[in-house]
């Protein structure tokens, strides 16, 4: 799998002298959904992703948006779009709820990179789980921001908790022409009471939707730490319930990196789709994301001759 193109669907550059990052600031505490991020905490750039994946054949990385201060939204697109070794593609952040939510969204996608936007919501009535104060998937005015991507060509890099997946899946529903990617396996809950089953059974709704796909990613953030015959069976279920072609392989890093190296990260994954096809390998590996995202990059074998 090393040399066949990986296009990595979740990754996230940083630069902590340029925009500020409450989440990689200090105090540090380790009951927050990541644990502890102390560890990563430091400017993350291009040049230390290409260090990190020198092993794997990038054909191409798709930026999504690391948490800056939501008033640096449109200042990080800016930056992206201006580094030495831009992503492929980005997916910038916009508060779906926020009433100067038009403005942001025709900044964003005036930029040529800029495929999609995220929007993070998970809540849950475990307050070291929650993100946000409240679940503002219920607020109209979230679903009124949602509803608003398609007009800008938009997609939607979903980012949620099994247990607020029954209302979301009506909201994305009602835009069938929006194409929405679940973040990070729909992040489990496996603590949960019946957890496994709301999971699944909330993915199975959502797989009902042409418009929807997976990222294969962030298993760190359902149990650490992990090993492959931990993810094994949540990763496989959740290509079973899409199938190889709307689900896509990420790293996450460096924010994976507080759950082990990149290379460790990849081998498993590698390992775990060893059963598909060769041509399911490639979809899953590359080819997924690159249409998913409308990338438009040519994927080719890395030549070892």
């Amino acid at each position: 799998m090393r040399d066949i193109p990986f296009v990595d669907a979740h990754v996230h550059f940083w630069d902590l002298a340029r925009l500020r990052y409450p989440w990689l600031t200090p105090p540090f505490a380790d009951d927050g959904p990541n644990g502890s991020v102390e560890a990563i905490a430091k400017t993350y750039l291009p040049h230390d992703y290409r260090r990190d994946a020198a092993s794997w054949n990038i054909a191409g990385v798709v930026h999504v948006e690391a948490g800056a201060d939501a008033t640096h939204a449109a200042a990080e697109t800016f930056w992206l779009e201006r580094l030495d070794d831009p992503p492929a593609g980005i997916v910038a952040q916009a508060a779906l709820n926020d009433p100067e939510l038009e403005p942001l969204l025709e900044t964003h996608a005036a930029h040529g990179r800029v495929r999609g936007v995220r929007h993070i919501v998970n809540w849950h009535t475990n307050p070291t789980l929650s993100y946000t104060d409240h679940d503002v998937t219920e607020d109209p005015a979230w679903e009124r921001g949602f509803a608003r991507l398609a007009d800008h060509g938009l997609s939607f890099d979903l980012q949620a908790y099994p247990s607020q997946f029954a209302r979301l899946v009506r909201i994305i529903a009602r835009s069938p022409e929006t194409q929405v990617v679940i973040n990070h396996l729909g992040m489990p809950v496996p603590a949960d009471p019946d957890g496994r089953a709301t999971w699944s059974d909330g993915l199975r709704r959502f797989a009902e939707l042409p418009n929807v796909a997976i990222k294969i990613s962030g298993f760190g953030f359902v149990r650490r730490p992990w090993t492959t015959d931990d993810a094994r069976p949540w990763i496989l279920e959740a290509i079973d319930i899409f199938g190889a072609g709307r689900a896509c392989v990420a790293s996450d890093f460096p924010t994976d990196g507080l759950f082990g190296t990149f290379d460790a990260t990849l081998d498993t994954y590698a390992a775990i789709l060893e059963p598909f096809s060769a041509d399911e390998r490639r979809a899953l590996w590359g080819g997924n994301a690159n249409r998913l995202y409308r990338l438009g990059l040519e994927l080719k074998d890395r030549d070892n001759g």
